[in-house]
């Protein structure tokens, strides 16, 4: 399976949109990976579900989601393009590079545990300036 080596082409305007669909109740949320025409709602109809994540921790303190790539790649090449959250996940699994999102809340995140480590009072905000 050929991987994609930059994040050109993977955004920009299309008619089909690979995105998470919320699902769950009240704290317990759950999402389906699906493909959908792009100017629609979320919550708008499907024209196929390729897989799922359920953000919520199992007992081994894994996130789970299940995904065919072979759909994934199919609708990729079909000129589909991906939300951020979807491009994040699809990074973090290892289908694409990783997003540049993902660094910059690994690095908050290190941020603000080293900050409460040494009792220094963590800003409320944090902005970070990409040139």
């Amino acid at each position: 399976m050929p991987r994609i080596q930059s994040w050109k082409g993977i955004y920009g305007v299309a008619k089909k949109s690979i995105r998470l669909q919320q699902h769950g109740c009240t704290n317990r949320p759950f999402f389906h990976i699906v493909v959908m025409e792009a100017k629609l709602p979320s919550d708008g109809p499907v024209i196929e579900q390729i897989g799922s994540f359920d953000p919520l921790p199992n007992q081994n303190n894994e996130k789970l989601v299940a995904v065919n790539f072979d759909r994934l790649q199919y609708w990729i090449s079909e000129g589909a393009k991906m939300s951020i959250p979807a491009a994040s996940l699809f990074g973090l699994s290892g289908f694409f590079p990783i997003h540049p999102r993902s660094y910059l809340n690994a690095w908050r995140e290190r941020l603000k545990d080293s900050d409460q480590a040494f009792g220094k009072p963590v800003p409320s905000s944090l902005t970070i300036k990409i040139k």
